[in-house]
C-alpha cells in the first residue's frame, strides 16, 4: 500500500501529464491519507485504473474522483465494510454515523449494491466481476 500511496501522491503533487493512477493492491487503512490522496487525484484530472483489490478506505476513491475518470480491469475488487475506530488498547468500536456518511457519499449504483446486500456491517462485501463492470467501465 505504501508504494501505491507514495507513487500516486507524488504524481498527483507534481501533476503528471496524462498519467493514470493505478491501484494494484490496497488493503485500506487510515481514512485521512486516502482523503488527501484522492483529493489531489481529483484536482489533477488523472484517470484512476482499479487493477486489483481496493478495500476499505481505498474505496473512498469512488466518492472523491468523478466516475467518468474511474475504470476497472478484470482483476479489480472493491471491498466495503462499516466504519470503525480502534482505541489505544486495540479495541475496535463501530462508528455508525461515519458508516452512514460514507454510504451516502458513494455513487448511487454502488450505494444501491451495498444496500441490497444488507448495508455496511463488519462483514466485508466484495464487488467484482460482472457486477463491478456493470457500474464502472473496463479500462481500455
Amino acid at each position: 500500500m505504501k508504494m501505491f500511496v507514495v507513487a500516486a501522491a507524488l504524481c498527483a503533487t507534481i501533476g503528471c501529464a496524462q498519467a493514470d493512477v493505478r491501484i494494484l493492491a490496497s488493503p485500506g487503512g487510515q481514512v485521512g491519507p486516502f482523503i488527501e490522496l484522492f483529493d489531489k487525484v481529483r484536482e489533477s484530472g488523472e484517470r484512476v485504473v482499479i487493477d486489483g483489490p481496493c478495500l476499505s478506505a481505498c474505496t473512498l476513491v469512488l466518492s472523491m474522483v468523478p466516475g467518468d475518470r474511474i475504470c476497472v480491469t478484470r482483476r479489480a475488487v472493491l471491498g466495503f465494510h462499516a466504519a470503525r475506530s480502534i482505541d489505544r488498547r486495540g479495541r475496535t468500536y463501530a462508528e455508525p454515523e461515519a458508516s452512514e456518511a460514507v454510504l451516502e457519499a458513494y455513487p448511487a449504483p454502488v450505494r444501491g449494491w451495498i444496500v441490497r446486500r444488507g448495508g455496511l456491517t463488519s462483514r466485508l462485501l466484495l464487488l467484482r466481476g460482472r457486477e463491478l463492470a456493470a457500474i464502472y467501465p473496463r479500462c481500455s
